[in-house]
């Protein structure tokens, strides 16, 4: 084929080219396809075994084999622990046979505090000292489970102060 035959046909190719992104112009963009969520909803997340470690009660939460617990602590000295199995269904606290919290502050002696079981059932609860200075003081926890002791160091950890106050 002669060079002179062959522009045309480029040509021509060209013209239905520039025609057809011409006409792609005028057409709506394709919607994206819908985000996928990153982490299961709570709803499935709670029907898998340890597929939620989110405070319950505003605490930390930690696990011993299946079992998780949350401590809550409160800068004005009360302390509070609940139970959960391994899907974050609530546990009675007798649970437990027992659980102490001892409060470390620098500087201080250790300040032991019982913890009995609330009037509901539900948690562990006691009172001792107000927490001046949560980023220098820390906690043991301590619990029997099934003749079981168990303990575990923890930082002092406030649950955060209510909105408005």
């Amino acid at each position: 084929m002669s060079d002179r035959l062959r522009a045309p046909v480029t040509g021509a190719w060209l013209v239905v080219l520039i025609g057809s992104m011409a006409a792609a112009c005028g057409r709506p963009a394709a919607a994206p396809p819908p985000a996928q969520p990153a982490v299961a909803p709570p709803a499935q997340a709670a029907t898998v075994p340890h597929g939620d470690h989110n405070p319950h009660h505003g605490g930390i939460v930690m696990m011993k084999g299946d079992l998780h617990y949350e401590v809550v602590l409160d800068p004005g000295g009360r302390c509070q622990l609940f139970f959960s199995d391994a899907v974050r269904e609530d546990l009675p606290a007798s649970i437990a046979s027992s659980a102490s919290i001892v409060v470390r502050r620098a500087g201080q002696a250790d300040e032991t505090i019982p913890l009995e079981i609330d009037a509901t059932g539900e948690s562990w609860i006691g009172a001792g000292r107000a927490v001046a200075d949560a980023a220098t003081t820390s906690v043991r926890l301590a619990f029997t489970v099934s003749g079981e002791p168990y303990s575990i160091d923890l930082p002092f950890r406030p649950v955060p102060a209510p909105s408005g106050s």
